[in-house]
């Protein structure tokens, strides 16, 4: 795992300092090794931090080059198929002189072009420089683990891993964008290509981009999307117990291919399905397994040791349970800074503190993200079914008149409130929106001081939910693309990273990704009664039987306690209510308020404390 910086201009570059600088900015992405080079022209400058996992020697350095064809490389992120592609690449006359996959994929852009994307499983963002066609080529893997952002003006790209080594060049802007930050406070993050600052970009998962010096210009596409389902599946005409056995088979090889590294390798392991699945397989292919389990002593409600440690017995994995200590204010700052962009998931928190803890006995943890998307397996999407079964045959117009008042008249916070306002989505084609944190009116009073404000999110959201029959394909397809990509896998990425620490998804290999959007009936995902079906008859497979199925425990704080009294909700009202705030005092006043009186503002308030911290820090404008 590593972070990557760099250059490429239609004219040469005359400050070249900022580059090192930027790359530094990102050394817990790569406390290792750091490069830099730059093209004889001073056209392209690559700079790089590694994290070494393969090939721990100087021969995986970077920026990597294949001299005779004119190839440099930054690369970051995992080629879990590297092996193979390699023997396959011999045979085509290649030589290797390291054993990393960088220079795997160095050979295999110059064997197959850009379609090389077609030939990996893993989970990458990077750079690749071909000077004789003098283009430059930048790709994200599929599900949008590893992040690359851009920015494309006047005739340059400059792009890196994170947004703050961007901002590391004094000359670039850094004004909001407000699209962006409309998404932000309905959705919780900003979806897409959009960036939170106006005039950059995120590079979409399963996009590339290939930038021509000779004109300045740049092409971006689509190389991967989420398959069609199968005629067997669309009409539940399948073969349960062959599915089954795929998936098995699937997972295990997933799970055999992450397990290896160069270093230590451990099983973040929490004791429900997902997690407990992978510790499955990993004791297949490995006969000394670490697992890790986070215990939090303070909040026994969130405490899953007892859970894991069932499963570490079952399979004699070398377990280690680790304490986390309580939380401290000074993470909610450090943490504005790291995220770049920020998004509300006040779970970060704990993901910070269990990286923290594992990075003490590993370099290389792999995790359970993913099961829930592919899967079926959010609360949610029974509650949609259920909604409609029960309500679908109600007019719309009579619902939507029920959930416009539900937004005009009850308290933003009341229990409840939230799937009133979603009564009026649309059943047969859309996805109701339900985890709305600022609907349109309260987004409105928030930014009442910002003159000519659009409230564009739900147009945005709406352009994005795919389009297909199915209710439950629609919800998992659409939170596949969002949730996951610019939340979940968001916060694993900046929590995991900020302690070098990478965090590996083997749910999220394609050929799973594949089978689960591809063959998987929704029969088989979730129902109005149950959800993650499939996964869970795994379970029965190979899990013990005193394995609890039904349990599901998210990964969060007690955010609502902390904001009672102490240092968390002095920092909230320090920061919401300070004169130079973006948002509107009185709204700020009686979100505050209304959490005092037991709603559910939480995470509201965290969302717009993240923002302001995270503004101050990078010096934002509007």
């Amino acid at each position: 795992m590593c972070g990557l910086v760099g250059i490429i201009s239609a004219f040469s570059v005359a400050d070249r300092s900022w580059l090192a600088i930027a790359r530094d900015t990102m050394t817990h992405r790569g406390p290792d090794d750091a490069g830099e080079w730059w093209a004889a022209d001073g056209r392209v400058g690559l700079a790089h931090r590694r994290l070494s996992i393969l090939d721990l020697s100087p021969a995986g350095h970077q920026p990597m080059h294949l001299a005779k064809r004119g190839l440099a490389i930054v690369f970051n992120g995992e080629i879990y198929n590297f092996r193979e592609l390699r023997a396959e690449l011999e045979q085509r006359g290649y030589g290797f002189r390291s054993s990393s996959d960088t220079e795997v994929l160095l050979a295999a852009y110059d064997a197959w072009g850009t379609d090389c994307l077609s030939h990996l499983n893993g989970m990458f963002a990077f750079a690749l420089y071909d000077a004789r066609r003098q283009t430059v080529f930048l790709a994200r893997d599929r599900a949008g683990e590893k992040p690359l952002f851009y920015r494309l003006a006047q005739g340059s790209l400059h792009f890196a891993s994170e947004l703050k080594a961007l901002l590391a060049d004094p000359s670039l802007p850094r004004r909001i964008n407000q699209e962006a930050l409309d998404c932000y406070l309905s959705m919780g993050f900003v979806p897409g290509e959009r960036c939170i600052l106006q005039g950059y970009n995120k590079l979409p998962p399963a996009h590339a981009l290939e930038f021509d010096l000779q004109t300045g210009t740049a092409k971006v596409w689509r190389y991967w999307q989420l398959p069609n389902l199968t005629e067997e599946a669309t009409t539940g005409q399948v073969d349960e117990l062959g599915l089954l056995d795929e998936l098995e088979a699937l997972l295990e090889d997933s799970v055999r291919r992450q397990l290896v590294a160069d270093v230590p390798v451990g099983v973040l392991l929490s004791g429900g399905v997902d997690s407990s699945l992978i510790t499955a397989m990993a004791v297949r292919s490995s006969s000394q397994v670490k697992t890790f389990t986070i215990g939090f002593p303070d909040h026994g409600a969130l405490d899953e040791t007892e859970h894991a440690r069932l499963i570490a017995r079952h399979f004699g994995t070398e377990h280690t349970e680790l304490m986390a200590l309580p939380a401290s204010v000074d993470l909610i700052p450090a943490l504005a800074r790291q995220f770049d962009e920020p998004m509300v998931d006040s779970s970060m928190i704990p993901t910070f503190l269990v990286s923290q803890l594992v990075r003490q006995h590993c370099t290389v943890a792999l995790g359970g993200d993913g099961g829930d998307e592919l899967f079926g397996g959010y609360g949610h999407y029974s509650r949609l079914l259920w909604m409609q079964e029960r309500l679908g045959q109600i007019p719309r117009s009579l619902r939507g008149a029920v959930s416009a008042a539900a937004e005009r008249l009850l308290p933003v916070g009341l229990k409840g409130r939230n799937w009133l306002q979603g009564l009026g989505g649309d059943l047969h084609q859309g996805v109701p929106l339900i985890a709305n944190y600022f609907d349109a009116t309260t987004r409105g009073k928030l930014m009442a001081q910002q003159d000519g404000w659009d409230l564009v999110a739900e147009t945005i959201r709406r352009e994005r939910i795919p389009p297909h029959p199915d209710l439950l394909q629609r919800a998992t397809r659409m939170d596949f693309a969002n949730y996951l990509a610019e939340d979940i896998l968001v916060k694993v990425d900046r929590a995991s990273m900020l302690n070098s620490l990478e965090v590996r998804a083997p749910l999220l290999d394609h050929r799973l990704i594949e089978f689960a959007f591809g063959k998987v009936p929704s029969s088989l995902k979730a129902t109005a009664l149950d959800k993650k079906i499939l996964l869970k008859r795994l379970t029965a497979r190979v899990l013990p039987a005193e394995f609890d199925r039904q349990r599901k425990q998210g990964f969060s704080i007690p955010l609502a306690d902390w904001l009672k009294t102490g240092p968390f909700r002095d920092l909230f009202h320090e920061v919401l209510l300070d004169a130079g705030s973006l948002f509107d005092q009185r709204t700020v006043r009686g979100l505050l308020k209304g959490q005092e009186r037991g709603r559910s503002n939480g995470e509201r308030l965290f969302a717009l404390v993240l923002f302001e911290l995270w503004r101050r820090e990078y010096a934002i404008t509007i």
